[in-house]
């Protein structure tokens, strides 16, 4: 049986139960070494097979699959399995190979962000839809980046793109948004070392400059956290 699990989005505490709970007698461990916390791996019991996938192929993540199928197996990725964590493919592989699996619910880092900044993405009368994407780079992006920009009213929430800050800006400016839009980095949220920057689509690329590696960008008037209308949810 082979458990897909979502690790929370660098926290170790935010790792559900049911999650800690497999890890606890999972006879193999594999892992995203290079974004989920080395804290999660002490659940694991001692004897447990633990190995980094970071740097692996698909193959040799298919390989390891098969060679254990008999055992419990925890592949274990960071925030939620089901936002770029190419699960969809290693499941294909383990239905063609007739190998149960099952995914376990994780905390995406879009939702570790919002509780450390004490955020809501839903403001009434501002926004009531969330956009989950990213700037298409070295990797494309089958929906254009105008086209989900044009959702003005939409909280945005871009991951994987802290390098192309410069391509949103523009495009952002070209499609009538204000400059002083407020647009937030949040280098690894919930990490130990998590760092927010605060700033607007014109200034920020400026003041995360720096940053090169785990960052969420998010973008849109809903970051002023004020409602244009009452909610009706208790009144």
């Amino acid at each position: 049986m082979v458990y897909f699990i979502g690790a929370g989005p660098g926290d170790p505490d935010l790792i559900t139960v049911k999650a800690m709970k497999i890890l606890q007698i999972a006879d193999v461990v594999l892992y995203t070494g290079s974004l989920v916390p080395k804290e999660v791996l002490t659940w694991c019991k001692e004897d447990a097979i633990i190995q980094d996938s970071q740097g692996m192929k698909y193959p040799e993540i298919f390989d390891i699959l098969k060679l254990h199928q008999d055992k419990i197996v925890a592949r274990v990725h960071t925030g939620d399995s089901s936002i770029y964590s190419t699960i969809a493919k290693q499941i294909v592989f383990l239905k063609e190979q007739n190998i149960h699996y099952e995914v376990i619910a994780g905390v995406s880092a879009a939702f570790g962000a919002a509780a450390r900044l004490g955020i809501e993405y839903t403001i009434p009368g501002v926004s009531q839809t969330i956009i989950l994407s990213r700037i298409a780079g070295k990797t494309p992006n089958p929906e254009d980046l105008n086209n989900i920009l044009s959702c003005k009213n939409s909280s945005l929430v871009f991951y994987l793109s802290i390098l192309l800050l410069k391509k949103l800006k523009k495009q952002a400016l070209d499609l009538g948004y204000n400059p002083n839009t407020p647009c937030w980095v949040i280098e690894k949220a919930t990490w130990k070392d998590e760092m927010i920057y605060k700033g607007t689509i014109d200034d920020i690329q400026t003041k995360v400059s720096h940053i090169k590696g785990i960052a969420l960008i998010m973008m849109g008037d809903f970051l002023y956290q004020k409602e244009t209308q009452l909610s009706h949810l208790y009144v």
